[in-house]
């Protein structure tokens, strides 16, 4: 396996200056688009500051105990009791869905998902096992540890419309980019190429508990441990890599843009194999999928 592909860190697409005295705690890529890292893993705001009630979109919950955190921003960023129109799940993984159920019943607010993801939101499947043989860090090693269950949002969990379409964020499309989890899903906005890849792709080495604190820039396939599928993974990525982002924010990692973002991420797209794909590991050669219910305990 090739070295993933390191980034100079002035492809980051937010200006730590700005976003300091800003002083909403988050990082602004977009007019309309920030994000909040917690720990090691990023959150998105959807919606112009100030925006108010219901007037914006959270994208993915992260970690349990961050709700506080999450809402801290929301309101800082688009005023006080602003609640979201609706959370958009990337995926179900325990760093993605911590404080979802806290948030969704707080908030009373609609949670869309793809309807293979479904099962890890309604509390009636696990993940598959985590490999904690490939990656070779500490993140990595610890993933035994990391929780497979489900979380439940019962009667707030709402399916994505087959069209593409996403309540609530005109302008924005669902594409299906499954690999890391079998309904993982990554937004994309045509009109000025903004791509939400959630954990498709990734702009750090999570493996590493060092990389995951510097957040040294680097594009970087799916988290290894925590990928059960390398040919669907590989062909989302591929996919991504055609639409050719400005701008992209991942589930980990900082936000880049620009030239040698495309070319890193055309590099990842073509080397996949050799970059990305762990030699051995649990499930290369035998991946879970959700079409033979092995995605699903």
């Amino acid at each position: 396996m090739m070295a993933q592909i390191p980034l100079d860190r002035d492809q980051q697409a937010f200006d730590a200056r700005l976003d300091a005295a800003r002083k909403d705690h988050t990082h602004e890529i977009a007019p309309d688009i920030a994000y909040r890292r917690l720990g090691i893993v990023n959150v998105i705001y959807i919606g112009l500051p100030g925006a108010g009630d219901r007037k914006w979109v959270l994208v993915d919950a992260g970690l349990r105990g961050t709700a506080g955190l999450i809402m801290q921003a929301a309101e800082e960023r688009f005023g006080v009791g602003a609640r979201p129109a609706a959370i958009v799940m990337t995926h179900g993984h325990f760093d993605h869905v911590g404080a979802l159920e806290e948030l969704a019943e707080h908030w009373d607010v609609p949670v869309y998902a793809h309807p293979l993801e479904e099962p890890y939101l309604n509390g009636s499947a696990s993940y598959p096992d985590p490999d904690p043989s490939v990656g070779g860090g500490l993140m990595a090693r610890l993933s035994s540890f990391y929780p497979t269950s489900p979380v439940d949002v019962g009667s707030r969990l709402r399916i994505l419309p087959p069209d593409g379409g996403i309540p609530d964020l005109p302008g924005w499309q669902w594409l299906h980019t499954p690999g890391h989890a079998p309904g993982h899903i990554s937004l994309w906005r045509k009109a000025d190429k903004v791509l939400i890849a959630g954990d498709a792709f990734i702009t750090t080495r999570q493996e590493s508990a060092y990389a995951v604190a510097t957040q040294a820039p680097e594009m970087h396939g799916p988290p290894m441990y925590f990928t059960p599928d390398w040919p669907s993974a590989l062909s989302s990525v591929q996919m991504l890599a055609d639409l050719e982002p400005e701008l992209v924010v991942t589930g980990h990692g900082p936000a880049l843009e620009g030239p040698e973002m495309r070319r890193a991420l055309d590099e990842l797209a073509r080397n996949f194999d050799k970059i990305a794909v762990p030699e051995k590991g649990v499930y290369v050669g035998n991946p879970a999928r959700a079409a033979d219910g092995s995605a699903y305990r």
